[in-house]
Parts: C-alpha cells; structure tokens; sequence
C-alpha cells in the first residue's frame, strides 16, 4: 500500500541469491510475500526489508531482490538491491552488476 494514500501497489519480485547451508523453502518465502499485502512503505522500502530479511534468514552468499511495479502516476520504477558476502568474490560481484545494471 502506499503510505501516503493508501492505495493499493502491485509488483513482481525478483529473488535471485547463491545459498550458503540454508534455503528458503517456497511456501514460506509465498506467505512472507503475501504479508506485504497490507503493508505501507515505499517502493525501495520493500525491496530492502526482503533482502535485509533473507540476509538474517540465510545468510547467502550472494542475493539481488528486484520490485517490478506497476506505474504509479504514470512513473514505472524497479528498485533493486544486492548483497554479496564481505570477503568473498560474491562482495565484487555484487558491486560489479549493481554498477553495470542497466
């Protein structure tokens, strides 16, 4: 929802990630999403609370989270963020196609 008018968004998210030992199991990643159904923030907001929630839940080697929502007021926006373990080539490779998203 949008927290300022409260009207409603819709998006497709793109979770990509490399895992560690842990996965997200399909139906919980579903119903964790569905939870955004009522939820006011900002387009960027979200797609950072679900990186930052499965970096917790994970703890990937690498993840992007890409929104892809529909326009609002005639503005199309697809935030995306990415996280690469520090240490590791997963950290440049993060950097790498942040910088060259296009």
């Amino acid at each position: 929802l949008c927290p300022i008018t409260g009207q409603p968004d819709f998006a497709e998210i793109r979770i990509s990630y490399i895992p560690d030992i842990k996965m997200v199991e399909s139906k919980s990643l579903k119903l964790y999403l569905f939870s955004f159904r009522n939820h006011g923030a900002f387009h960027e907001d979200c797609v950072n609370i679900i990186m930052k929630d499965l970096i917790r839940l994970m703890n990937p080697k690498y993840i992007e989270v890409t929104g892809i929502f529909t326009p609002r007021g005639g503005i199309s926006i697809y935030p995306y963020a990415n996280y690469g373990r520090s240490g590791t080539k997963f950290k440049q490779m993060a950097e790498h196609r942040l910088m060259n998203r296009e």
